[in-house]
């Protein structure tokens, strides 16, 4: 099936599409409203912060209300909806994998940041005055850092580092005991599986077996960090898709549950609605009036 969506770029937010740019940090006020569509994916991670007014933010099919003293993380792939930031005061900061990664030996340090590219946290973390105050002092030294001529990517790194691991101390501080390290490394490595595989069908034991655990193993640790078993999160993996294809392309009912492994579409339909309550063609005709799309397909 064709990609649904545009594959944006860092340059693409600031203007210069063909910048390889793999960091920038900017106030909303004085940002230009990037030319990208206003449902879209990118290739990069993004905090948005809040000083001041509110906005709504949707994250595959999740609306989230952005208030002061907040922070917004957008992983790649995922499908935001644009919102207008006009009348925001805050920013945004956005950096590859390649950005966090320079110079690393240990290349599962990104692994390690539970909270990013994990679908299961809650990407609006509302914070008090004075943790926002420490995170506003870093993205104070993250501004004074890319605003001199003599900017080494280096210190924003290390910067940036310092950021999400105080980001990453005060979700273990609200949550509960923190899980292992190893733990959230090997769901990281499922995840990234399972975005490659989840059109093919395959079980949980799949999955365990291409990570050397027991299928009791990737159980336990999906649960621990999802509330969710291993099946579960597979499960939802495939329903995001089918609402993607269902919201935004022209593909019949029959046609996307063929390209999710589902053989039989009534089969297919009966599986979606006990999750969403919905038909497929109820959701479809839904998505459809919101975004004024074309009829419906069956």
């Amino acid at each position: 099936m064709k990609n649904l969506f545009r594959d944006y770029t860092i340059g693409h937010f600031i203007n210069q599409p063909l910048s390889r740019t793999e960091f920038e940090i900017n106030l909303f006020e004085n940002m230009v409203e990037p030319d990208v569509d206003d449902v879209h994916k990118h290739n990069f991670y993004e905090i948005l912060w809040v000083d001041e007014g509110s906005s709504r933010q949707t994250i595959d099919f999740q609306t989230h209300q952005l208030l002061p003293k907040s922070l917004f993380f957008i992983s790649p792939g995922q499908v935001h909806e644009f919102e207008a930031w006009q009348g925001l005061k805050g920013g945004t900061i956005m950096f590859t994998e390649d950005f966090f990664l320079r110079n690393q030996q240990n290349k599962d340090r990104l692994f390690e940041i539970s909270f990013l590219d994990n679908v299961y946290f809650n990407p609006n973390l509302f914070l008090g005055c004075q943790d926002f105050a420490l995170f506003r002092n870093y993205i104070n030294m993250l501004m004074a850092e890319d605003s001199r001529k003599d900017s080494d990517p280096e210190i924003l790194q290390s910067l940036l580092h310092i950021l999400l691991l105080q980001v990453q101390r005060s979700i273990k501080k609200e949550g509960a005991q923190p899980s292992d390290r190893r733990n959230i490394i090997l769901f990281k490595q499922f995840k990234n599986l399972l975005e490659a595989g989840y059109t093919e069908g395959k079980k949980v034991a799949d999955y365990a077996k291409e990570l050397n655990i027991s299928k009791h193993h990737l159980n336990r640790i999906a649960k621990e960090l999802t509330g969710q078993t291993a099946g579960n999160v597979i499960k939802s993996r495939t329903l995001l898709e089918a609402k993607r294809l269902l919201t935004y392309s022209d593909y019949s009912v029959a046609e996307i549950a063929t390209h999710l492994h589902y053989f039989d579409a009534s089969y297919f339909s009966k599986t979606f609605k006990s999750i969403t309550g919905q038909s497929p063609i109820e959701f479809k005709m839904q998505m459809s009036e919101k975004y004024q799309k074309a009829p419906v397909m069956l």
